[in-house]
């Protein structure tokens, strides 16, 4: 009798644990980073400035994971990948991209879709595509068949690049800058389509699929 009790007091206790755990998830899951609005420039035009880190680093308070980040009109650095930008307008990106590349798995996303004109600038360089193994990112919107290849720090520009944010510009970065022209109001997510998770399974686990991080949205209004 003793041992069975002994066996049903296990049994509960791991019940209760994986029911804890479980909520933990659930939470974390449902929490919500902070919305971030866009810099208005001009009427019919706004700007948004965000910056990738290979480790997030004092600005997260989760694991140091790689994550984007997004500036407020005030210029302070927010650990937010829910963005606010006007409908039926011009919205500017510029991008400081401090991660090295990682690759992508199919090329198509190397090529600049979306945008006006469909390109990007690079460095002040225009392009319509990147090399599919110098990609470090994607800024990809699939609903409004948006894709922004983010190319990685060359090797040659790694020594002494940033490891964990944050991330200040005398470190070595690539700066990309484009142009979308919204529609109506709506919901959009957003996500990062290179599989730059180290240490998670084919490296999609984690920051890839949490809100915060390696996606999140747009919320045009």
């Amino acid at each position: 009798m003793g041992s069975l009790a002994a066996r049903l007091a296990a049994v509960t206790a791991a019940v209760v644990i994986v029911a804890a755990l479980i909520g933990l998830y659930v939470a974390n899951l449902m929490s919500s980073p902070p919305t971030v609005e866009a810099r208005q420039t001009a009427a019919g035009s706004a700007h948004l400035t965000l910056k990738t880190e290979p480790a997030v680093g004092p600005q997260g308070g989760k694991p140091p994971w790689v994550s984007y980040l997004v500036q407020n009109p005030q210029g302070k650095w927010i650990h937010s990948t829910i963005f606010k930008i006007p409908g039926h307008s011009l919205v500017h990106f510029t991008v400081y991209q401090y991660d090295s590349d990682s690759g992508l798995r199919n090329p198509f996303l190397a090529q600049v879709h979306g945008t006006v004109g469909n390109t990007m600038r690079v460095d002040g360089k225009s392009m319509k595509s990147i090399p599919p193994e110098e990609a470090s990112h994607t800024f990809a919107v699939p609903q409004l068949n948006l894709i922004v290849p983010l190319r990685g720090v060359p090797e040659d520009e790694e020594e002494g690049a940033c490891e964990e944010g944050p991330c200040v510009p005398s470190q070595a970065h690539e700066t990309i800058t484009f142009t979308i022209r919204t529609g109506g109001p709506g919901r959009y997510r957003w996500q990062c389509f290179v599989p730059c998770a180290a240490g998670f399974l084919n490296g999609f686990g984690g920051p890839m699929q949490t809100i915060g991080y390696m996606n999140g949205f747009l919320e045009v209004t």
